[in-house]
């Protein structure tokens, strides 16, 4: 039976938390999780109670208690810690990880919605996948590129997507509140380590938790090393470039 004591531990408020995940890269023991939403704590025995994520969390949902817990299990986390990383980023053999670049069509200058009086528009898509967990960081896509880092929404509110931003462009896509913000960190901070990526752009909705695809682009860029172009693009929800 695992031991119980009164000692301090995390405590997340559900009702303050947005799920942003802004807390999750600053545990170094990995006890933090987005799950269904919402920050969790993974296991007891995996927090310390110092508190390092308190001042990471813009909603204000995570405080220290003093309760009766499980202790903290310092081999139970070093173990847990190298469970994560060994855990595949790629699922083995899903076509839909296949990586393929084709040529890209010249864009319609017109809107990018179709009449029945005018041709569909072109895409500006060159490759796949899109989804940065799918995406191997070697991906020849990402040789010598300038690269866009999109949040899952941004092309559904902006409509001219592919024409003001896709082009001339590589693309990945995530979303900070529904994805593992920790496991994006690392897959990011890979790309830019082996590829040849010219700048990165950020397009994120104006909505508090997307602005932790920002905070995820800039760990990467500083744990990769890189010193290249960054770029920030904030869109509303009603479809309009907040700055």
């Amino acid at each position: 039976m695992p031991t119980k004591t009164a000692r301090k531990i995390v405590k997340i408020d559900e009702e303050k938390c947005d799920g942003c995940g802004l807390c999750v890269p600053s545990c170094a023991e990995g006890a933090i999780q987005v799950i269904d939403g919402k920050a969790r704590l993974v296991s007891e025995i995996y927090c310390d109670g110092l508190g390092a994520c308190l001042g990471e969390c813009p909603m204000g949902a995570i405080t220290i208690e003093e309760r009766v817990a499980e202790a903290f299990d310092e081999k139970a986390t070093e173990e847990h810690l190298v469970e994560k990383e060994s855990e595949p980023s790629i699922p083995c053999g899903c076509p839909s990880a296949r990586v393929t670049q084709f040529e890209r069509e010249t864009a319609s200058p017109q809107s990018p919605f179709a009449s029945p009086q005018s041709p569909a528009p072109k895409t500006m898509l060159r490759h796949w996948p899109v989804q940065l967990t799918l995406v191997p960081p070697q991906a020849p896509f990402l040789q010598g590129t300038d690269l866009l880092l999109a949040a899952d929404c941004a092309p559904f509110a902006y409509p001219n997507f592919h024409n003001d931003f896709l082009k001339e462009h590589s693309l990945l896509i995530a979303c900070p509140k529904l994805d593992d913000l920790q496991a994006h960190i690392k897959k990011l901070t890979d790309i830019l380590r082996q590829s040849t990526v010219k700048s990165l752009t950020v397009l994120h909705m104006e909505v508090p938790c997307c602005f932790g695809l920002v905070f995820m682009a800039k760990q990467a860029l500083q744990a990769s090393g890189k010193d290249i172009p960054f770029k920030e693009i904030n869109i509303g929800i009603k479809g309009d470039i907040k700055g």
